[in-house]
């Protein structure tokens, strides 16, 4: 199982995923895209044209923002996903 983030810096939604994932025990790999538009355009075009970060996948699979990752966490479905 992996988990990566996409952030950049001054996000308050960044900052609260990690908090999450953080009090959860679980680790994740972060990305910024804070010095790379490129990366960022990209990953939105291959994301359904989503364009804020924080951008969550879980196992590849994108899953969206702070709040999508909230709602898994609050379901019980994120700690299923993983230990699937």
């Amino acid at each position: 199982m992996s988990i990566k983030i996409i952030t950049t810096a001054i996000c308050p939604f960044c900052i609260a995923a990690k908090r999450l994932l953080s009090a959860r025990n679980l680790q994740w790999e972060e990305i910024s895209v804070d010095h790379d538009p490129e990366l960022r355009q990209g990953l939105s075009r291959e994301n359904g044209g989503w364009r804020t970060v924080p951008m969550i996948f879980i196992d590849e699979e994108f899953i969206g923002g702070y709040s999508e990752l909230r709602q898994l966490d609050e379901s019980g479905e994120l700690r299923e996903r993983l230990s699937a």
